[in-house]
């Protein structure tokens, strides 16, 4: 009995211990947010300045992980999970002792590296300790890290700068994650024998990874969500203040708190139905990703459309919740759609083209369009991505063939 329960009981823990790294990934990324208008005023910046912030980070994110998925898959990947994490809880200290607008830039980029490494490997290294018909939902339960990470990096960054600075948010949650990187060194490889059967990968195997099309269009779909989610992330703690009257502490709590009901209903809800759903058919991810991203849009205008506070905070719950259930099948597509050997380098090319083409311009972009037409004209054009997201989903369902799963 025992040698049957092991690995269950090992992927249980492997679960728990990246699922808080993963954590502590969004709440360091985040944390910025919640203290823009503090970091807006004491050092004088536009709102396109503080957009290229955010964009910075993405930009080094996403041409950094090309490389840390080609060398996770021909070395110990627990190794670059722990490294990564241990560099990008650095860099968020480092956010605290900044001397001017340069300086944060800078130290945001070197999060933008460590969580490359991280990002890359720890998805792929989390389905493979559990049997693909729990992978939808296992998946689903790895990101909740996203809702959960994000609403405490506003909390806690909305709190703790408003009491003591900006720069104490930074230094405070900064700390944790390095001890859990050191943890994660002790992590043991669940495919590692896997991928030796295969020749070590290269980086020609990129291009065999382009003409995937289900990864593809998951891909590009994704990227489109993140557009939209990124540029919600930057700039909806600022909205709230400007146009609801919320101080930033306020904002950042109302806003955390819609991310963390809406991640929760919606990605529990994602996966499961795309895992019951794939009983029935091959194209179940795809589905319930359009599905429910062709839901969210009349919600997510109409909220960002209305005066009255509580209406519109209601719609864009709703919006938020239907957004979020894409996220347990989205990862499961893309598990699916690769080999072992490749799956470091499928999940860093996947993380270049959502950011590329997602979260490492939209911020900007808002910025840029907030700064000539005001910011709720420039969040209702950032939600319309959803419509593009929506499209390329239902591209990858007619990828695959309508009968039901082999497991």
């Amino acid at each position: 009995m025992y040698r049957l329960d092991a690995p269950l009981k090992r992927g249980k823990r492997v679960f728990a211990l990246l699922f808080f790294i993963n954590l502590f990934n969004y709440i360091d990324r985040q944390v910025l947010y919640a203290v823009f208008p503090l970091i807006k005023s004491d050092l004088a910046l536009s709102d396109t300045q503080l957009g290229l912030l955010a964009s910075a980070f993405m930009i080094v994110y996403m041409m950094i992980s090309p490389f840390t998925g080609y060398f996770g898959d021909r070395s110990r990947r627990q190794n670059w999970i722990a490294a990564s994490a241990m560099l990008w809880s650095v860099a968020t200290v480092a956010c605290a002792g900044v001397k001017n607008y340069a300086h944060l830039l800078v130290a945001r980029s070197f999060i933008g590296v460590g969580e490359a490494g991280f990002t890359t490997i720890s998805p792929s290294f989390v389905a493979e300790h559990f049997p693909n018909r729990q992978r939808a939902r296992v998946m689903a339960l790895f990101t909740l890290a996203l809702p959960f990470g994000s609403a405490l990096g506003y909390l806690l960054g909305g709190h703790f700068g408003e009491q003591y600075g900006w720069r104490a948010a930074f230094l405070l949650v900064g700390v944790p994650g390095f001890f859990l990187g050191l943890a994660a060194f002790l992590l043991r490889d669940p495919n590692r024998g896997a991928q030796q059967k295969e020749p070590p990968p290269d980086f020609k195997r990129y291009k065999k990874l382009i003409k995937n099309k289900p990864f593809m269009y998951a891909c590009l779909s994704q990227a489109m969500v993140t557009f939209t989610l990124g540029g919600f992330a930057a700039w909806m703690p600022s909205f709230f203040n400007r146009y609801y009257g919320y101080s930033v502490a306020e904002a950042s709590m109302v806003f955390g708190a819609m991310t963390v009901v809406g991640g929760i209903l919606g990605t529990f809800a994602g996966g499961w139905l795309a895992d019951w759903l794939h009983k029935k058919t091959q194209r179940a991810y795809f589905i319930v990703i359009y599905g429910t991203i062709f839901a969210a849009v009349p919600f997510a205008v109409a909220a960002l459309s209305m005066h009255g506070k509580v209406p519109a905070l209601v719609c864009f719950l709703i919006a938020e919740t239907l957004i979020f259930m894409h996220m347990g099948p989205i990862n499961a597509a893309l598990v699916d759609a690769t080999s072992v050997a490749v799956r470091s380098m499928a999940f860093a090319l996947n993380i270049f083209i959502i950011h590329v083409l997602g979260d490492a311009v939209s911020p900007t972009v808002i910025g840029a369009i907030s700064d000539a037409a005001g910011l709720r004209m420039a969040i209702v054009a950032c939600s319309l991505m959803l419509l593009l997201a929506g499209w390329f989903a239902v591209k990858g369902a007619q990828c695959l063939p309508a009968e039901p799963a082999s497991s």
